[in-house]
């Protein structure tokens, strides 16, 4: 095979045009990925080490898309607020973090009921067995503003997923908001995940049944020291009528119901969800 012959030298104006785009193309071809890489969480959302159970709920948590709509990169200090041993979200989050970001998660403390704490016993033991996953996750106690979740204004994001409902109900939730702002940098991120309730209904007959309404949740929030930033239908079903007995809980995963209209709750599929951004002001 006869070798491919070098082009004659460019000249003059021309030739240092050529040089200088050369030069372009190899430096693009070489920078890194952008820090915001939607790709990586793909990838995460098929690897080996996610449980079957978590997979399984994928079609209506939709966490690639929710975790690119809240902005997280690679290089960001997220605290996800209760992740419990089941870690759905760890699951992306610790790996994709552990090179260039931080991962903390602020879960139960001492205070929490025996179910809780068990539970928590669960998330620890799964850290220690899997170093190569989660050998950098940091855990730190949340009860709504007790404690600090991460030295203030370290975070770039606060995200928390289906918790909102509790700490209304409870009555935890200026604590629980107190504890995110403190956390998080100036122009920081809350993203929230929630249950959403009739927007005609009064906030304080559908607290009982898990749903809040988007507007009630929007106002509380911004009372709270947070700018509304926007909302994506991400995690929307149109299918729930939010009229279940039981509630919210009468829906999968939970069916609180057990076996009673099972395969009408398992059509509906699970609740429909409001995706919240919010920026510390």
């Amino acid at each position: 095979m006869q070798p491919t012959p070098t082009p004659p030298r460019a000249r003059g104006g021309a030739g240092r045009l050529l040089a200088a785009m050369l030069a372009f193309l190899g430096a693009a071809a070489c920078a890194p990925l952008p820090t915001h890489d939607a790709s990586g969480l793909s990838h995460l959302a098929a690897a080996a080490h996610r449980s079957p159970n978590n997979v399984a709920r994928d079609a209506f948590r939709h966490p690639v898309e929710s975790l690119t709509f809240f902005g997280i990169r690679v290089d960001s200090t997220v605290v996800e607020i209760l992740p419990g041993s089941g870690g759905y979200y760890m699951e992306f989050l610790a790996p994709y973090l552990k090179d260039k970001g931080r991962y903390i998660a602020a879960n139960r403390d001492p205070a929490a009921p025996a179910n809780y704490l068990a539970d928590h016993q669960k998330l620890l033991a799964r850290l220690k067995a899997e170093p190569a996953l989660y050998g950098k996750v940091e855990v730190t106690p949340f009860n709504a503003g007790l404690h600090d979740i991460a030295p203030p204004g370290s975070a770039d994001f606060v995200i928390t997923f289906r918790d909102l409902h509790n700490w209304i109900a409870r009555n935890e939730i200026d604590g629980a908001l107190r504890a995110f702002h403190k956390a998080l940098k100036p122009g920081g991120v809350l993203g929230i995940v929630d249950h959403r309730g009739l927007p005609d209904v009064p906030q304080e007959a559908q607290t009982k049944n898990g749903y809040i309404r988007q507007d009630y949740a929007i106002a509380l929030i911004e009372k709270a020291g947070f700018r509304f930033a926007g909302a994506s239908e991400v995690n929307a079903n149109p299918k729930d009528t939010k009229n279940h007995p039981e509630g919210v809980w009468a829906l999968p995963p939970t069916y609180r119901n057990k076996h009673l209209d099972r395969a009408k709750y398992q059509a509906i599929g699970e609740s429909d969800r409001f995706t919240l951004k919010f920026i510390k002001q």
